[in-house]
């Protein structure tokens, strides 16, 4: 009987052992449930946000696509207005020597056809300051130009 006893008392601490092993095993499933269902939650939200970042991307390559497009359309344009300028400015610079080289023989002509008729009908000073003025105008305007290619090549 002692034996059957002690048996028995064997067995009932083996059952409460039992018992609160069950419960603690239960206890940590329900965090393991629990901990499952935020999980699943997260990777629905990183679903959602990657769609999203996709869409997103697509969003911008189509952007970028425009932006190129209209870029290499704005760059052609300017190119050829930088080469109607250039030829612009070059025929500018002839008519400026051309000028120049009028300027600079009439002043050579000038003081050597001087006849006492022509000195009469104009004085002198007059002529020699209109020269000199239409001198002074054509320096200024080569001046000008020379400016405007200097900022243009900057």
């Amino acid at each position: 009987m002692t034996v059957t006893l002690i048996a028995d008392v064997l067995v009932g601490c083996l059952l409460v052992a039992t018992i609160v092993t069950c419960y603690v095993l239960s206890k940590r499933i329900e965090r393991l449930k629990t901990d499952e269902a935020a999980m699943r939650q997260t990777i629905g939200a990183l679903v959602a946000a990657t769609d999203t970042a996709e869409r997103a991307i697509t969003g911008l390559k189509n952007t970028l696509g425009d932006c190129d497009r209209t870029l290499a359309e704005r760059l052609l344009t300017a190119e050829r207005y930088a080469a109607d300028l250039a030829a612009q400015i070059e025929a500018g610079q002839g008519v400026m020597e051309r000028i120049g080289q009028i300027v600079g023989a009439a002043q050579l002509v000038a003081p050597k056809a001087a006849p006492a008729a022509v000195a009469e009908a104009v004085p002198e000073p007059t002529v020699a300051t209109r020269m000199a003025t239409a001198a002074g105008a054509a320096a200024a305007i080569r001046a000008r130009a020379a400016r405007r290619l200097g900022s243009q090549a900057a």
